[in-house]
């Protein structure tokens, strides 16, 4: 009878255990490929999440990034993903990669850290301005992928067009092997900085990133909304002399519209009073005054009441 008793127990405390787990929040985060830097960012933040609100459980998914993010979040697959906020502005007003393709079933919770803009040429170069890309040969990023977007945005903003240069379309690295080898005369990346590909030639060359005058990123806000002003200092990259002023696009946190507001605003205030826990260098840029800035699409209330309660503007 004694045997049969504590088999009972066990298999309560096991039944137990299993109705508990099923009834745990579970939440799929998409971030970005396993070597770079989404994944495990997110990482960092699912364990945070995971260990600091009861009932939920975080899984991070590797996938091709801002792009395919926000298209998972409209189709319902993932509950939280990362997307640049260029990229959410794409897609909810149906322009650049998302022309007639509107995936506005998204809220944004938070802007992160800038991914700037940097246009790269070497420092001997007579290259000192945006303007003076004219007649050069610029590297403007993989064929509709959002660097290109980028650059488009960003010579239109100085009556320059793809006319007006010689375009290559090229990866990162390959970018970077190409100005190296003397092939191009500029190339732009847009990627939290520093960034890999530019530490790269800046080991083997003397390099410099173009400034941006006031002028041009106010006129640059005026048309696009998403960007913002950043400042890379000198000792970013090796040999970089003087310190650049230039643009970037924010790095955000999104989620399906009808997360719970509960939900998402418990996901919002853990996130901030535990940045310190997160093990990760870009975390150390994520700014709670800064959360709201360069976002143009609607955020979830649910992270809207946690800035009501912190006076974020």
């Amino acid at each position: 009878m004694r045997k049969y008793l504590v088999l009972l127990l066990i298999l309560s405390l096991i039944l137990a255990a299993t109705i508990t787990t099923a009834a745990a929040t579970q939440l799929t985060f998409a971030t970005g490929g396993t070597s770079g830097t989404y994944y495990p960012l997110g990482e960092a933040m699912a364990q945070v999440w995971s260990k600091h609100i009861p009932g939920i459980n975080v899984t991070v998914q590797a996938t091709g990034a801002s792009a395919e993010n926000i298209r998972l979040i409209n189709d319902k697959k993932v509950d939280l993903a990362f997307v640049q906020n260029d990229v959410n502005h794409y897609a909810y007003k149906s322009i650049e990669i998302f022309k007639n393709e509107r995936r506005a079933d998204f809220k944004v919770i938070a802007a992160l850290y800038p991914e700037t803009v940097q246009i790269v040429v070497r420092a001997e170069s007579n290259i000192k301005t945006v303007v003076d890309l004219k007649g050069k040969r610029v590297s403007v990023g993989a064929v509709g992928s959002g660097v290109e977007a980028n650059a488009r945005q960003i010579l239109g903003n100085v009556k320059l067009s793809y006319r007006d240069l010689t375009a290559v379309f090229l990866s990162f690295a390959e970018s970077a092997d190409a100005l190296k080898n003397g092939n191009i005369d500029a190339f732009f990346i847009v990627a939290g900085h520093p960034t890999t590909a530019i530490m790269d030639i800046a080991t083997q060359h003397k390099i410099r990133i173009l400034d941006f005058s006031d002028k041009e990123i106010s006129n640059l806000r005026s048309d696009y909304e998403f960007y913002t002003k950043v400042f890379i200092p000198a000792d970013t990259y090796s040999g970089l002399v003087p310190p650049a002023t230039t643009v970037a696009v924010k790095a955000a946190l999104v989620c399906n519209s009808d997360l719970d507001e509960a939900l998402v605003y418990n996901l919002t205030k853990t996130l901030f009073e535990h940045l310190r826990e997160l093990n990760h260098a870009k975390a150390k840029e994520f700014s709670l005054l800064h959360a709201k800035i360069g976002i143009s699409t609607p955020f979830h209330t649910g992270a809207l009441r946690f800035f009501a309660e912190r006076n974020i503007k």
